[in-house]
């Protein structure tokens, strides 16, 4: 197989066509796993409403779930009207011919582009998973099948998320579809099994072994059709007619031994089924995973954020113990976080800075010592100038330099959306003083264009108005003498619990934050939670106060 133009365990940011068009030769992974934006809380109206003039591409944001039908939909469809193999350009224009112009077709041919990458990059041993929902999941399915082949459609996988949904005048929508496809029909495959629930225990293991006290069932030794004799201690075994023995004369002579075969009041032979060997197989309905709960601890704030067991389940039954699975739209990372819990490699790929630097927080919270990249991300000052072209991304790498949450976030678990009225806060940290759980607020603001005095002056407002203790101006520009002579006329912010003096509004350059340089604040709510030693500090110095 061939090997990939970038070390595993690695994040990239950008468009994932793009991504996998330069990084991935053919055939280097295992498993995709991917669950791609889609709004599926929008009105069908909206969804088939036909677009009225040509629109400009909208602005990605963190977590959009919005495809429109403008002018780069319109180049993917020619693209793939034109360039794929003929079955896909077939489906594709007959899907343009009864949709027409709208954002559901929109979204089909920007997936369509990409699955067919995906389709390159994937192993003939691999498997494919598209998590999606009831809005789009058969025009989808069609889609897969001109590119995977309808003979490597697997399984329509009914994930059960919630016990009831409310909706109006129709049947409550709890479920969303894993339809799962595979490159060849040699794949990678491991069974997983389940828990039988108590009421099953109850009713149908009630035998007790008395050699050994373990519950178990008799189960049934035959299966429907003809097959050769079989033997149960030198002894012709006839099954009922129509029946044959399910068991090769080796697997009986086996459960003999293991004394598994027993024979009922009616003379024929059955097997003994212990309860604590009766795990039943997963089947394609999966009703044993609950959705997270806005009180688990799990929860980071992404709206769509699926459970950890369900990757779990889906990278253990299709990625071998060294493969490579592979996320395109990695979002919150829980995929990649299931990947790096159970050492499979991985990869991930997301267009927002603000998922990116979502996903690298858990894999350094779940796992201190793992050792990962990013690819994508300004490592010098022109690469920074290039991002700042677009206004939020810039934004959310420059605030993740200095571990500051975006606006709108809460302390451990962020809401992540949209960027709203900031009110003239881009981020927050927060660390501790006074006393042991006590934290002070610093709000911070991030400029990529032209500034001046009157930007410093407006962020001591801000930090007036947010009750917070100071203020911190990330800047691509240079700062002015006169936003210099501001800070410094500024009065200083002093801890009482760590005894010193800190600049109330403090300016850092992204060069300086490229250099490694870091606002000189008090510990953090996470290094203060991290650090024993600084707890031990606190305490002192509140016996002293």
């Amino acid at each position: 197989m061939a090997v990939p133009h970038f070390n595993t365990n690695t994040l990239f940011y950008g468009d994932n066509l793009e991504i996998l068009h330069k990084h991935f030769p053919d055939e280097c992974v295992d498993l995709i796993y991917l669950d791609p934006p889609f709004n599926s809380k929008a009105d069908y109206n909206i969804l088939f409403k036909e677009a009225t003039g040509e629109q400009s591409t909208a602005q990605i944001q963190a977590f959009s779930d919005f495809w429109h039908w403008d002018i780069e939909a319109m180049r993917a469809y020619d693209r793939l009207a034109m360039q794929s193999p003929k079955h896909v350009s077939d489906i594709i224009i007959s899907m343009h011919d009864f949709l027409g112009k709208n954002d559901m077709f929109a979204y089909l041919v920007m997936m369509g582009e990409r699955l067919l990458e995906l389709h390159r990059v994937l192993k003939p041993t691999g498997s494919i998973y598209l998590h999606c929902d009831t809005t789009a999941s058969h025009y989808l399915k069609l889609v897969l099948d001109a590119i995977f082949g309808a003979q490597n459609f697997r399984n329509e996988i009914i994930w059960q998320r919630f016990n009831f949904h409310a909706d109006a005048h129709r049947y409550g929508r709890v479920h969303d579809i894993l339809l799962f496809y595979t490159k060849t029909n040699d794949y990678y495959w491991k069974t997983q099994y389940g828990e039988h629930k108590e009421k099953y225990k109850n009713s149908h293991f009630t035998q007790v072994d008395p050699s050994n006290g373990r519950i178990f069932r008799l189960d049934n030794a035959s299966a429907k059709g003809q097959g050769p004799p079989r033997y149960f201690n030198g002894r012709l075994l006839e099954p009922p007619i129509g029946t044959h023995w399910r068991w090769s004369q080796e697997n009986i002579d086996n459960l003999i031994a293991k004394g598994k075969i027993v024979f009922t009041k009616t003379g024929r032979p059955a097997v003994k089924r212990y309860f604590d060997e009766a795990k039943p197989a997963i089947h394609s309905v999966w009703t044993d995973i609950p959705s997270i709960n806005s009180m688990s601890k799990e929860r980071v704030g992404f709206q769509t954020q699926k459970p950890l067991k369900l990757l779990e389940r889906i990278i253990e039954s299709s990625c071998p113990e060294d493969g490579l699975m592979l996320d395109p739209f990695c979002g919150c990372g829980t995929a990649i976080v299931a990947a790096e819990k159970l050492h499979r490699q991985w990869v991930g790929i997301d267009i927002t800075f603000l998922a990116v630097n979502l996903v690298k927080g858990r894999l350094n919270d779940s796992f201190p010592t793992a050792t990962f990249s990013v690819e994508g991300e300004p490592k010098d000052l022109g690469a920074a100038r290039a991002l700042a072209q677009n206004r939020y991304q810039f934004q959310w790498w420059a605030l993740y330099k200095i571990n500051a949450r975006p606006v709108g976030s809460t302390e451990a678990k962020p809401t992540i959306g949209k960027k709203g009225a900031d009110e003239g806060v881009d981020g927050w940290l927060r660390f501790t003083d006074k006393s042991e759980g006590h934290y002070e607020k610093i709000v911070v603001q991030v400029k990529s264009g032209h500034v001046g005095v009157k930007d410093i002056r407006e962020l001591r407002d801000v930090v007036s108005r947010q009750k917070a203790t100071m203020g911190i101006f990330l800047t691509l520009e240079e700062p002015t003498s006169e936003m210099v002579k501001e800070v410094k006329a500024t009065e200083p912010y002093v801890s009482s619990l760590w005894n010193q003096e800190y600049s109330k509004i403090q300016i850092l350059t992204i060069e300086q934050l490229l250099k490694g340089e870091q606002p000189k604040i008090p510990p953090t709510i996470s290094q203060y939670q991290e650090v024993p030693r600084l707890k031990r500090v606190v305490k002192n110095r509140q016996r002293k106060l």
